[in-house]
């Protein structure tokens, strides 16, 4: 069963235009082509990026947020109660007068000890400033270095200035180290996204952050496999300009630094709006979608691609709605 699903999920007329073989993919002469096992080493990459993420937190992000004035919170510790930890998380974290005096009877306590134990818990949910600014500090830090290597990655390659090169020879473009190192190590720092959450702090937009990364690892596995590597890196450098200037805002936001996080999310509104409502939409969707048509017919991997890259630009329309909210608030606000 599993043999016959794996030879139907991939088919060559899926993944590859008409007439083109799986074994038209495969190296020789010295060239290196995508494979999909390339991917499984997104995992163990992912782990090493964690270790590399504890330590970067306990001896920079940490002694940096001190610098800045942030100080570690001592919160109050309470008595464990299961009766009272049950309403609390089954009923309300506040409960009314009524329900105190109900909890003090059935816990043999007196009502200011409940109200007590109550505020106590609901402190320990409460996100420290400390952990939300080191999140803040390792993605800052990850999407400037990836920024930075994607730049020196790309600065040289022809496609990045004349976009007819992206489909120039598709799919038999070799793979480059460039592009393998740039793929993986992205790849490797969503799915640590995604193994973090359990213990990251937890957010109203949490839902929308798994599908956001979830989305991420899929369209980028999907681009791989189909060797849409060149239109990806593009994609990838287009997303990843504005990212660090938004977790730079959100540290200075922690510090309580308000001109300076106003200043930072201003700049990343700017690279954000140009960058993923003008050179997403008018150059990337451009490339993707009108340019193959000039040298391959229409195939199943060829729409899905541009479906994906549609939805995703359904996101930035969602996620820009918020973004003007925010800078309202930002620019208006007394």
């Amino acid at each position: 069963m599993f043999q016959m699903f794996k030879e139907w999920f991939w088919l060559e007329q899926f993944w590859l235009p008409p007439t083109i073989k799986w074994s038209d993919l495969e190296d020789h002469n010295g060239l290196v082509f995508v494979k999909p096992s390339h991917l499984y080493m997104t995992i163990p990459y992912a782990v090493a990026l964690l270790i590399v993420r504890h330590f970067f937190e306990k001896i920079i992000a940490a002694p940096l947020a001190r610098r800045l004035g942030i100080k570690e919170e001592v919160r109050t510790k309470f008595v464990p109660n299961a009766i009272l930890e049950n309403y609390f998380k089954h009923s309300a974290s506040c409960p009314s007068q009524t329900d105190i005096y109900g909890l003090a009877k059935k816990c043999n306590l007196t009502e200011r000890q409940v109200e007590r134990w109550f505020r106590s818990r609901r402190s320990q949910n409460r996100p420290c400033r400390m952990k939300k600014f080191q999140e803040a500090c390792w993605r800052c830090a990850f999407y400037l270095g990836i920024t930075i290597a994607g730049i020196a990655f790309l600065y040289d390659k022809p496609w990045v200035y004349d976009l007819w090169e992206v489909w120039n020879g598709y799919p038999r473009q070799p793979l480059l180290p460039s592009q393998y190192w740039y793929y993986i190590l992205e790849m490797s720092f969503y799915w640590s996204l995604l193994f973090s959450l359990g213990y990251d702090t937890k957010r109203k937009d949490f839902l929308a952050h798994v599908i956001h990364h979830l989305a991420a690892i899929s369209l980028m596995s999907f681009s791989w496999c189909a060797n849409y590597i060149r239109s990806g890196t593009l994609v990838m450098i287009v997303h990843d300009v504005a990212d660090m200037w938004l977790e730079s805002a959100k540290m200075f936001s922690y510090v309580g630094w308000t001109q300076t996080c106003n200043i930072l999310f201003l700049i990343f509104s700017v690279i954000f709006f140009i960058s993923r409502f003008i050179v997403f939409p008018f150059w990337i969707l451009h490339c993707t979608l009108i340019m193959p048509l000039y040298y391959l017919e229409p195939f199943f991997s060829y729409i899905f691609l541009n479906l994906q890259l549609m939805l995703l630009q359904g996101l930035h329309v969602y996620w820009g709605y918020f973004i003007m909210k925010m800078l309202k608030r930002c620019l208006f606000s007394e």
